[in-house]
């Protein structure tokens, strides 16, 4: 059986001879009901009944600032199909609204223009006001007070002194915060330094509920829903997407409830279970533009995580053509003893003293910890990876026929074609 796994922009075809014993662990968004309607009706549909919420255009009305929070160039969000339409309603509700685009970094480097005109069209990019946020600039920062886990709040001030804060984005599966979208936009999405790390510390890191598709006494979710309504956030536009980047369902109103609904509805065909526990897992990040790099290919390793037998092998598919993602993560796994001696090193940290990148070298110890990873990656970086603990491979079946030399030809074999589209519930 051959199967062609997402991988930058080409994908990466991988070999399955019938005599291994496998099993595929996917989403069934593509076996979803087809939708007749176009991705633009499937928005203008969930935004002409919002939930919980009156309309945008009602919203609007005697609201002079604007703020429309975007997301950045490392979501796959289809902003060509929200955004449009979220200022024809704004402008309806006050045709003379200050609207802003605020690009909700977090804690990403700034989206580039050729970025913009991709994700927005030129013409939007030519005639709105468009704001790139920096978590490091201070000086554009309002504080809002302090967060449930003690962390500060201090968000960036085109978001803070808006007259009418709303939001776009798209729900999928997260790797710590349980269900992306929503409340994300405000944390870590318009936040300072100070608050994503505060947000982000090793305690709430290492809660069992800080997992994928788990909102419910996820530390992590609590503080995100905080920020959101000490933000005051209004409303939402938020789509789930398939394999093809392609709108299949949109939810909007209010931030929560229509959020809510939202993950709701991606639970039941994201999760998955397993037959049985597997020897060895091959996992991606999805392709372009979530396998950039190693940092962000993190969230796709922690599906394999999730259906590996302790002591498994990992086989994580990205190009990573963008190198490590964060010098941080580089130099704590570069310069570790051991993945374990790391993550005692990172568990105790006080949360007000979280260094960047932490939470996400935290998550990779703890899985180095219990699971050999082979990465196939461009060349370019392969020497890079194996300074940080990794074995590497030319592409994806040589990368299984070395695990199958460790693990043996009756290794169980899960393959997750997109690990960040998965909730994989162990059996």
């Amino acid at each position: 059986m051959d199967i062609k796994l997402p991988y930058s922009r080409e994908g990466m075809m991988l070999h399955l001879d019938e005599t291994l014993d496998y099993e595929i662990l996917e989403s069934s968004i593509q076996s979803m009901p087809k939708s007749q309607k176009t991705e633009d009706e499937i928005v203008l549909e969930a935004m002409a009944s919002p939930v919980g919420s009156p309309r945008l255009s009602e919203l609007a009305v005697g609201k002079q600032k604007v703020t429309i929070i975007c997301s950045d160039h490392t979501r796959p969000v289809p902003s060509k199909h929200i955004i449009p339409f979220m200022l024809k309603e704004i402008r309806e509700g006050n045709p003379k609204a200050d609207i802003t685009l605020l690009i909700a970094t977090g804690f990403h480097r700034a989206t580039t223009k050729e970025e913009l005109v991709h994700k927005f069209g030129s013409e939007i990019v030519e005639k709105e006001t468009i704001v790139i946020h920096d978590s490091r600039d201070m000086g554009h920062m309002v504080s809002l007070g302090t967060l449930p886990s003690g962390a500060p709040l201090l968000i960036n001030g085109i978001a803070a002194q808006a007259d009418l804060l709303v939001s776009e984005g798209f729900i999928e599966t997260h790797f710590f915060a349980g269900f992306s979208g929503g409340r994300k936009s405000v944390l870590p999405g318009v936040s300072s330094q100070a608050t994503v790390l505060g947000n982000h510390c090793s305690a709430f890191i290492d809660s069992p509920y800080s997992r994928t598709g788990i909102l419910e006494q996820n530390p992590i979710h609590k503080d995100m829903i905080a920020a959101s309504r000490m933000a005051k956030l209004a409303y939402i536009v938020n789509v789930v997407i398939d394999a093809d980047k392609k709108v299949v369902y949109a939810t909007a109103g209010d931030a929560e409830k229509a959020h809510e609904a939202g993950c709701g509805y991606l639970r039941q065909y994201c999760q998955v279970v397993p037959k049985k526990q597997a020897d060895i897992a091959v996992s991606t990040n999805g392709g372009y533009p979530l396998d950039q790099n190693m940092y962000q290919s993190v969230k796709g390793m922690t599906a394999a995580e999730a259906a590996l037998k302790d002591g498994g092998i990992i086989i994580m598919v990205a190009n990573c053509g963008d190198g490590h993602g964060g010098e941080g993560f580089y130099q704590a796994l570069k310069g570790c003893e051991s993945p374990a001696a790391l993550m005692d090193e990172i568990l105790k940290v006080p949360q007000e003293e979280t260094k960047p990148d932490q939470w996400e070298y935290q998550i990779q110890s703890r899985i180095l910890m219990h699971h050999k990873v082979i990465y196939v990656m461009c060349g370019k970086y392969r020497k890079m990876a194996e300074e940080m603990g990794f074995e590497t491979a030319d592409d994806v079946n040589a990368a299984l026929k070395m695990a199958l030399e460790e693990k043996g030809r009756d290794a169980h074999i899960a393959v997750i074609p997109d690990g960040v589209s998965v909730m994989v519930v162990p059996k």
